[in-house]
């Protein structure tokens, strides 16, 4: 039987403060009350299917100031692009790597003594970036798939599958068929962060929710997670700039 969305989103813009916000609006069958979040992608509102857009937009009032504050702080973490230039500095598992450019026939990039040397055939921001990201696509599943295996195997797990994401808000998700996604742009990062967001996904496999005894397996396979979590917050916008 096909499945039914049941759910519908809209985009909408609304006075808070002295300012206009934009927002998703996300329609539910069978949501009871309103929510507010705010992400990279901005404010989303989910809210009951039949509920009058001036009662949400009322609601968003009382919550004005926590909306407007989370806004600005995500605002703050945002990060200039990046100048795709010789010398620029790159993030990669938390160490910084100066990158090197020259002309080849065949795109080539190589890791070596603290440089990361791209060999492209135009020089143009386009070209640098393809490669690069492509490198780092590489290293990446060699290193998330590669811890994720060790740490399962400590923790007493099955190692999952594990597959790559370009999500840019969410670093790892697990579902029931064992299948961990991770971003790849989490091998910026330092080790120990990486540790972190593979130990979240793989309690998952014991736990597909977060509730009191999915966050004690997390402990159990990570100890101190919750100061790592606060870092990964307060610095993942160090990743986001490619």
């Amino acid at each position: 039987m096909p499945r039914v969305d049941l759910a519908t989103r809209d985009l909408r813009t609304m006075a808070l403060g002295a300012r206009s916000v934009d927002y998703i609006l996300v329609r539910r069958r069978g949501r009871h009350g309103v929510g507010f979040k705010v992400d990279s992608h901005g404010l989303t509102v989910s809210a009951p299917l039949t509920m009058p857009v001036s009662r949400i937009e009322e609601l968003a009032l009382l919550s004005e100031r926590w909306i407007l504050r989370k806004i600005a702080e995500w605002s703050a973490r945002r990060v200039a692009p990046m100048e795709w230039s010789e010398g620029v500095a790159l993030p990669y598992l938390g160490q910084t790597l100066a990158l090197r450019l020259s002309r080849a026939p065949r795109a080539h990039v190589a890791l070596g003594d603290g440089e990361l040397h791209a060999a492209v055939r135009e020089t143009s921001p386009a070209a640098i970036e393809r490669a690069v990201v492509a490198w780092y696509k590489r290293a990446a599943l060699a290193h998330l798939a590669g811890r994720a295996f060790t740490l399962a195997r400590i923790a007493g797990l099955m190692p999952p599958r594990v597959m790559l994401s370009s999500a840019r808000a969410r670093w790892g998700s697990c579902n029931t068929r064992r299948e961990v996604r991770l971003a790849w742009r989490l091998v910026k990062a330092r080790p120990e962060l990486i540790d972190y967001v593979i130990c979240h996904e793989l309690a998952h496999l014991r736990h597909m929710n977060h509730s009191g005894a999915f966050w004690a397996e997390v402990g159990r396979q990570c100890p101190g997670y919750a100061r790592l979590r606060d870092e990964l917050f307060a610095t993942d916008h160090l990743y986001r700039s490619f």
